[in-house]
């Protein structure tokens, strides 16, 4: 005769997820979602004109895209209550 081997299961998936949520600071709301879009156009124009062969204006957006206008879209924090995740 062969045993079954011993596996203990959780009783429900409830118990195992009810971890707390924390609360980390982070807010997206509508100052972020329009940075974050200028910061797509801006990188759509830098790397149109890259195609055309601007040696001056495609490096000076594309840096202003990703250096700037990205970063500001995640570290800028929305005020109040009704911008939340």
């Amino acid at each position: 005769m062969s045993q079954k081997p011993n596996v203990t299961r959780p009783k429900s998936l409830k118990a195992r997820a009810a971890a707390p949520e924390v609360d980390l600071g982070f807010r997206w709301g509508a100052p972020n979602t329009a940075l974050l879009g200028l910061g797509g156009a801006v990188l759509a124009a830098g790397y149109l004109s890259l195609d055309r062969g601007s040696l001056t204006l495609a490096p000076v957006l594309l840096v202003t895209g990703y250096c700037v206008l990205i970063p500001a879209a995640l570290l800028v924090r929305g005020k109040g209550p009704e911008a939340g995740e």
